[in-house]
């Protein structure tokens, strides 16, 4: 337990929208010498997005339900992550007057991840959204790591802001440009079929 209070004293700290006074690779490398190897093999858990080639990953449209691994700062953020997401695929069709032939049934459980799905549908601004449903993760993951401030679970939900930051690092408006006409020349080549 004292390596991890040592951890967590040395990280600096973050807020939302502010640059991290840490990258990913040396917040890994911090761990990889101070966290157990069983709280090490949960790091892969943790991510942003459910795809992914390791055990436990959420996968293609969350189909599986989560195999608890006994950390409710994990646990907890991939329940909710992947009602997050339901909920916005859901949300989506609906939209688009579709039916969700590959999506799981949304669960009602965490109640909040549906009330975030459905305004985050209301934005017309994709960065806007965006930055609504980072806002959102954040507050979960603050709620989610409790009063253990030097815990493993604190580590745990400081890695999830960490990679938030990162991401949030990346939303440039070559890059949304850049995307977007990918993504109108793919929607223009389909109707063309």
């Amino acid at each position: 337990m004292s390596a991890y209070y040592y951890l967590v004293a040395q990280l600096p700290s973050l807020s939302f929208g502010v640059p991290a006074g840490i990258d990913i690779p040396s917040f890994l490398d911090l761990c990889g010498s101070f966290l157990s190897e069983k709280d090490r093999a949960l790091l892969p858990l943790l991510a942003l997005s459910p795809e992914g080639n390791i055990t436990g990953a959420l996968g293609s449209g969350y189909e599986q339900e989560i195999k608890p691994c006994g950390s409710p700062v994990i646990d907890g953020w991939r329940r909710w992550e992947r009602a997050l997401r339901l909920h916005l695929g859901q949300g989506r069709y609906q939209r688009l007057k579709r039916e969700t032939p590959r999506l799981a049934d949304p669960p009602v459980d965490p109640l909040d991840a549906a009330r975030v799905a459905r305004s985050a549908l209301t934005i017309s601004d994709p960065l806007e959204a965006e930055t609504f449903l980072d806002r959102e993760r954040w507050a979960v993951i603050d709620c989610l790591m409790g009063f253990d401030y030097f815990g493993r679970d604190s580590v745990f939900a400081y890695y999830l802001k960490l990679q938030i930051l990162e991401r949030r690092s990346l939303f440039t408006r070559e890059r949304g440009l850049e995307a977007f006409s990918s993504v109108y020349a793919s929607i223009v080549e389909a109707a063309k079929l």
